[in-house]
């Protein structure tokens, strides 16, 4: 089994997606199929054959979640000792050498990974840059317009 490291939080969002799943999603399309075989002849029924395929997706993702869940390893930041050095779960703020613009990242799993809220997978070529690093360090990352290179200015667990 591959395990799926989790921070805390992308956790508890994946467990509040199940339980949403479980809950509102599948007895909804339950009711949708029933409803749908009520109008008769299923051979030419559109009805029932969308509720059929959002029944086919929200199980899937049900069995999705479940089973990252079960492989996940959860880490809280808080609780990391890991010297001032970048693992994942932390957050780091760092300046862009080229621009001297200062951006800030939390190095999350693929599931929780949201630029728009600056966290960063930690399969993205930031983070492998950044793994390890402490301030003061300069990483190299190997982006798609070429090498960008970013001082790691500060490391925090939280």
């Amino acid at each position: 089994m591959i395990k799926v490291p989790l921070t805390v939080r992308g956790a508890e969002l994946l467990k509040e997606e199940l339980q949403r799943l479980k809950s509102v999603e599948r007895p909804s399309v339950i009711e949708a199929i029933a409803e749908a075989r009520s109008h008769g002849d299923l051979s030419e029924n559109a009805e029932y054959d969308a509720a059929k395929e959002r029944q086919a997706f929200v199980e899937g993702r049900i069995a999705e979640l479940e089973g990252k869940l079960s492989n996940a390893v959860i880490i809280n930041p808080a609780e990391l000792d890991a010297d001032g050095r970048v693992v994942f779960g932390a957050t780091v703020d760092l300046m862009d050498l080229e621009t001297e613009e200062n951006v800030t990242y939390q190095i999350v799993g693929d599931d929780e990974a949201d630029i728009k809220v600056c966290k960063v997978s930690v399969n993205s070529p930031i983070s492998r840059a950044l793994i390890g690093k402490e301030a003061g360090d300069v990483a190299e990352v190997v982006a798609p317009g070429g090498i960008r290179e970013y001082e790691v200015l500060d490391v925090k667990y939280i």
